[in-house]
């Protein structure tokens, strides 16, 4: 689940049945330095609606977590990738808003990633409203231009580029929900690696038996009338429930509890390490099912040979 910015609050996108993710809830406890390859994105989406501008002026900002899988590739979902804007302008065309067919919604450069573990690379960020409720600026493209000036001159900050599996559908996000975003300038390891083709079969019919390991900067709790956390890195440890999707080995379900922990809105793209002490990224962090962060998480597969294709077509094999 990717979370919609709207000042620092984060408001839930919900989407079909499935919530895509976007924070670490209550059960997990502060990473405290031990992932330091992954980090959080923000990116502007242009065609993106509700818009405090009205539906004349779309588009909205988000924040995913993700994995430097090397010096410039970071792993998230793809939906945290798909119709990123190139410099405000939509990378989508009218007549196919949805998929990433033929590079449709690929390429854009709205999107910036951070390794700051706490909040702090969120001081001063242009807030959309006053404390009075007033707008702070009075045209979507001036708050374009405000928001990417302070994320371009904040040296915790790197932009970066973005690429969905070629073959994502916004309308069905989770059958092919990997991306990467390429970062323009180059970060220290270590790095996240990732499997061998099917390597997650090794646990079918494993239930409640193996503990993964989920990061993210998600929310702690996500409630209708109020929300908690969110912004900094925090780990937990679900377990496995099931190999069963559909399609068959699309993604993997894990527990999302206060005992164990889970994801929330904010994790999204977020890595599922194959144990607490491995950095071997099996799954990223894609959707929930309850809109309160509760129950049951789905994390996208990416021992699948089509997502190895794509990881390998930036650099990056097991």
């Amino acid at each position: 689940m990717r979370t919609r910015i709207a000042g620092l609050a984060a408001l839930l996108a919900v989407l079909l049945s499935t919530t895509p993710t976007t924070a670490i809830t209550k059960g997990g406890v502060p990473d405290a330095g031990e992932h330091p390859m992954v980090g959080q994105l923000v990116f502007y989406v242009p065609d993106a609606l509700p818009s405090p501008y009205g539906a004349d002026q779309p588009g909205s900002w988000f924040s995913c977590s993700g994995t430097l899988l090397s010096g410039t590739v970071v792993v998230t979902a793809g939906h945290c990738t798909f119709a990123i804007g190139l410099d405000s302008v939509s990378t989508t065309t009218e007549e196919n808003r949805f998929t990433a067919e033929d590079g449709n919604g690929t390429g854009g450069n709205d999107v910036w990633f951070s390794l700051n573990e706490d909040d702090h690379h969120w001081d001063g960020w242009p807030l959309t409203f006053d404390e009075d409720g007033n707008l702070n600026f009075p045209t979507q493209q001036a708050r374009y231009e405000g928001r990417s000036d302070f994320l371009n001159g904040n040296p915790l900050w790197v932009r970066a580029t973005s690429f969905p599996h070629p073959e994502y559908d916004d309308r069905a996000f989770y059958i092919h929900d990997a991306g990467v975003i390429e970062l323009d300038e180059a970060q220290p390891g270590p790095y996240g690696r990732i499997p061998t083709a099917d390597y997650l079969q090794k646990y079918a019919g494993r239930r409640n038996e193996h503990r993964f390991e989920v990061v993210g900067y998600g929310l702690q709790r996500a409630h209708p009338v109020f929300e908690i956390g969110g912004d900094t890195r925090l780990k937990a440890e679900p377990r496995l429930l099931n190999l069963v999707s559909n399609p068959q080995k699309t993604y993997i379900q894990l527990s999302n509890n206060p005992v164990t922990g889970g994801t929330c809105f904010g994790d999204s793209g977020g890595p599922t390490f194959d144990d607490t002490n491995s950095l071997l990224v099996v799954a990223v962090t894609s959707f929930g099912y309850s809109p309160n962060c509760t129950g049951v998480g789905g994390a996208y597969r990416l021992d699948q040979p089509d997502d190895l294709e794509f990881l390998a077509d930036h650099g990056i094999t097991p």
